[in-house]
């Protein structure tokens, strides 16, 4: 029984990986998901960033306070930690806050205040919802 040379072995594998390539299924490219700014709204609309009911609590409470730390306003809204921070780097994102984080004692403490961007915009959102409870007392 005769056996095959080692290059004969090397060149029927060759094949096989090619066979195989042309055949595989090649995974199809994700597109890359397209980055909306955030919309301010500058004509004075409804800013559907503050609308949510977190962001809209954390503005208002960062409004009528100098600072608030992370765990400040967790206690205030009764959420989660993930849910707290993705609303507060949501807002960040946008320039309506700013973060300042720090150690005390080895732990993380992260102050939030409100910019003057984000107090402009807060009362837009104010201005425009007094204009719809104006108009909706009329009828």
């Amino acid at each position: 029984m005769a056996t095959r040379s080692t290059a004969a072995k090397r060149e029927e594998a060759a094949k096989r990986e090619d066979a195989m390539e042309q055949h595989a299924v090649k995974p199809k490219l994700k597109p890359e998901p397209i980055s909306r700014p955030q919309r301010t709204n500058e004509d004075g609309g409804l800013d559907r960033l503050i609308y949510e009911r977190v962001r809209l609590g954390i503005m208002s409470a960062l409004a009528t306070n100098e600072e608030l730390t992370f765990n400040e306003l967790k206690a205030l809204f009764d959420v989660s930690d993930g849910n707290l921070g993705a609303h507060a780097r949501k807002l960040e994102e946008a320039g309506y806050i700013a973060c300042t984080k720090s150690f005390e004692a080895r732990r993380p403490k992260s102050r939030y205040r409100i910019t003057h961007v984000g107090r402009k915009a807060l009362l837009r959102y104010l201005e425009h919802i007094e204009a719809v409870i104006k108009a909706t007392r009329r009828y």
